[in-house]
């Protein structure tokens, strides 16, 4: 008589109906496995002992799937993201050399172009201001001069800002007393810049460095420089406060025309072919990422005012006149903003191949650094555009 066989637990009686032959008839069984046990099964004689790995592998699946939906709703967000934005915001400059900026924004362009966002805007004075707000992430892009642009991309490691467009070449002068006529009578002079870090502080420091001139940002050296806002300048100049500045336009023609000044210095004639970027727009890195077709939009419409500006040249004054009394509370003298205009190119072309002189004039000023630009620019944006229009494209030089 065979023994008595104790009665099966449910586990053991699931066990054997999960028994099944392989391929040469040895019996395989499947390992149930229980959290924190060990169990044990024979292949072709050979015992194996398995460790809570269904637990493992249910975790892992659980794994998975977790991140895979979470894989998922990070590409929602990032489609969402790529969209246009609820709005954007915009610096610029009520200068002269910014036309293409005021006729965007006063008469339209800019917001027609831009659809369903909204367009915010801020004026500031100079470049390392729109650059310092850029940064903190209260704007997204801004109309503003190279040497901000430079110092902010060569500080964040390439992180930061990215040129999508020029805007202005030219409309920049050192302009002095009716006494100064060459530069080493600037010695213990004092002389006056928008803003310390500037475009025109850069040019103005390395113009000085190459005369045998030091000065110092701390305001020390040969020559002083004052770092004033433009309407302060005027005064100050005006009150035989300053000897000279080195200033955008209208600011070069205010003080040629309304306090006497005369120019020592046209930057054009320090630029191959009188050409040097004056204006550039640029965008941070995290915006164009996400709203690549805001930024083509916001190109549309600088590539829009700038045709204007190019083919409306008897009405441009009295426009960019309007613009301006827009955006600062008050219009220029006729004659003010003839002489502004003179001296002033509109180009979407932000003349990258100027670029490593730009640097270098930093780095001279005692105001920048040496860096890498390769990729500072982004013109593949501005390209396809052009390209639509029937336009040549633009060069970044290798700068891309």
């Amino acid at each position: 008589m065979p023994e008595h066989t104790p009665k099966q637990s449910l586990e053991q009686q699931k066990e054997q109906q999960d028994t099944a032959k392989n391929g040469s008839g040895n019996k395989l069984k499947t390992v149930r496995v229980v959290a924190g046990q060990k169990t044990r099964r024979k292949i072709r004689g050979i015992e194996i002992v398995a460790v809570t790995a269904l637990v493992a592998l249910i975790g892992a699946g659980a794994a998975v799937a977790a991140v895979n939906s979470g894989n998922n709703e990070n590409a929602k967000n990032r489609q969402a993201a790529s969209g246009p934005a609820a709005e954007l915001r915009l610096g610029y400059f009520a200068n002269v050399t910014h036309a293409p900026a005021l006729i965007g924004v006063n008469d339209g362009i800019l917001a027609k172009r831009l659809g369903s966002t909204v367009l915010k805007t801020q004026v500031f004075n100079a470049g390392p201001s729109a650059i310092e707000a850029l940064n903190a992430g209260a704007i997204d892009a801004a109309y503003l001069g190279p040497s901000p642009a430079i110092n902010s991309y060569a500080k964040s490691g390439g992180e930061s800002i990215r040129i999508i467009a020029g805007a202005t070449s030219g409309g920049a002068q050192l302009v002095v007393k009716t006494s100064i006529t060459s530069a080493q009578q600037l010695r213990g002079k004092v002389l006056a810049t928008p803003q310390l870090g500037g475009t025109q502080d850069v040019a103005l420091r390395s113009w000085l460095a190459g005369e045998g001139l030091s000065t110092t940002p701390s305001g020390g050296g040969d020559v002083t420089i004052n770092p004033t806002d433009n309407a302060s300048t005027l005064k100050l100049f005006q009150e035989g406060k300053l000897d000279g500045a080195w200033l955008p336009e209208p600011w070069a023609s205010r003080l040629v025309l309304q306090a006497g000044a005369k120019v020592l210095v046209n930057e054009a004639e320090l630029w191959e072919k009188g050409q040097f970027a004056t204006t550039i727009l640029i965008v941070s890195q995290k915006f164009l990422e996400q709203h690549p077709q805001t930024v083509d939009a916001l190109l549309a419409g600088n590539t829009e005012a700038i045709d204007w500006l190019n083919t409306h040249p008897k009405d441009a004054a009295t426009a960019v006149n309007a613009a301006l009394k827009s955006a600062a509370g008050k219009a220029l003298p006729a004659d003010v903003i003839d002489r502004s205009l003179s001296e002033l190119t509109f180009t979407a072309d932000p003349l990258a191949a100027t670029f490593p002189k730009l640097l270098q004039n930093g780095v001279t000023a005692g105001v920048g650094k040496q860096a890498d630009l390769s990729g500072i620019f982004d013109l593949k944006p501005l390209n396809g555009i052009l390209l639509k229009a029937g336009k040549p494209k633009i060069s970044a030089g290798g700068l891309d």
